[in-house]
């Protein structure tokens, strides 16, 4: 199946004219001190986001000025949890106790999760695996601080969306700038030293799933334009970040190792690398990644829907949904750039969708899990939820949202999914 990309016609002097135009508009603007500057959204207009979806986020305002009982309870849950982040960080790499093996703290460092001192050995070394069982060690470096910095500043700024409440958006302009850009406290733009493992290396490309909270951040600062608090020069100092990272991503032996991984690590590397293209407006290389992702359809999923390389595992539910939500976050970005993923088949039906109704009868109790599964289930439930609705939004089909209401998940009217993927019961 093609790809459809739209096209965009107009003749030759239709362009010139609209050229002149703007470059009269450019000339007679004042030059603004940018640090005073707001990142400015025009009144009216969509958010300008990647992983997540303006025109849905749009609705939702929309929708909540007429005070729509179907969105009032996310909203003030929304508010509440906006409130209590109010509170949260600041977060650093410079904050933990140990020291990288480069010996700067700006660098940062995780240890991967499934890795246990070895107990055959005096000094603990080399570590074993003791897949799905986290190692509480782990709490000790950057992933922890970073991903709650990330939910913090996305609390935040939806709330500020919403609500136009500059004290939200102050508190997250001053997390992303306390993360990012002070000089006494940012992060260095690379995972050279992610998910190390103790007597084996000092980092390795699965510590690049770490790091998801960047398009998260990314999409974050999209909600918070217009704000006082986020000035152009904290967007432009922060796309100058992200292009570093993008770079080291590409081009490190570490980067191009994950870029190979076949399984959820290799999906989520190329919503990643995707996401963050987007935001500093490189869209070659977005378009470059994203045309991949049939390949990994067809090699991931299986014409039933199952996804091997995620059943292997101990939490193999858990990978499962982990990675439909990857693909989901592929296709959301496909659409971005004129790509429809979301209905690519295979000629023997493998596909996104196939993939999530494989999830389903299990997710909603219907038939028993028969893969292994030592942990966790409330967690994917809730994802399941969101690939759900977005399921129900693109592929124009109810029963995916009528579904939801048979998951064990509690309080999903108020869940944050109902006011970034609104939907209408008419």
């Amino acid at each position: 199946m093609r790809f459809i990309r739209p096209r965009f016609f107009g003749s030759y002097w239709t362009w010139v004219c609209l050229l002149l135009l703007a470059c009269m508009g450019a000339g007679c603007s004042k030059k603004i001190e940018r640090d005073r500057t707001p990142a400015v959204r025009t009144a009216g207009t969509q958010p300008r986001v990647f992983v997540l979806e303006s025109n849905l986020l749009s609705e939702a305002k929309d929708r909540l000025q007429s005070a729509d009982p179907l969105l009032v309870p996310a909203l003030q849950k929304l508010r509440s949890e906006a409130d209590s982040a109010l509170k949260a960080g600041p977060f650093s790499v410079v904050f933990k106790k140990p020291t990288p093996p480069s010996g700067n703290k700006h660098d940062y460092m995780s240890m991967a999760p499934y890795w246990w001192p070895n107990p055959a050995t005096p000094n603990g070394l080399p570590y074993i695996r003791r897949d799905g069982e986290t190692n509480p060690e782990r709490d000790q470096y950057d992933r922890l601080p970073f991903w709650d910095m990330e939910s913090a500043v996305s609390t935040l700024a939806l709330a500020y969306y919403f609500t136009g409440h500059e004290p939200y958006a102050a508190h997250a302009s001053k997390l992303i700038r306390t993360w990012f850009m002070d000089k006494a406290t940012f992060m260095n733009p690379h995972l050279k030293y992610g998910q190390a493992i103790p007597g084996i290396n000092e980092g390795r490309g699965g510590g690049i799933i770490d790091a998801r909270p960047l398009f998260r951040i990314a999409d974050a600062v999209g909600l918070l334009a217009g704000s006082n608090s986020w000035t152009r020069q904290n967007q432009e100092k922060l796309e100058e970040w992200y292009a570093r990272y993008l770079d080291w991503l590409i081009q490190s032996d570490i980067g191009k190792t994950e870029a190979g991984q076949k399984n959820n690590h290799g999906t989520w590397y190329e919503v990643q690398v995707s996401a963050i293209a987007l935001f500093i407006n490189k869209m070659e290389i977005a378009e470059n990644f994203l045309t991949k992702m049939p390949k990994r359809i067809a090699w991931q999923i299986e014409p039933d829907g199952s996804q091997p390389l995620e059943l292997e595992r101990t939490r193999a539910f858990h990978y499962s949904s982990m990675n439909v939500e990857g693909l989901f976050s592929a296709a959301i970005l496909g659409g971005k750039v004129g790509m429809d993923i979301w209905h690519f088949t295979t000629d023997d039906g493998r596909s996104v969708r196939r993939a999530l109704d494989f999830l389903v009868p299990f997710a909603v109790k219907e038939k028993p899990w028969p893969h292994p599964m030592i942990r966790g289930w409330e967690k994917d439930r809730e994802v399941v939820a969101v690939l759900l609705r977005l399921a129900s939004i693109h592929f124009g089909e109810p029963a995916y949202n009528r579904l939801i209401e048979r998951l064990p998940v509690p309080d999903a009217l108020s869940g944050r999914f109902q006011l970034l993927y609104p939907y209408s019961l008419q």
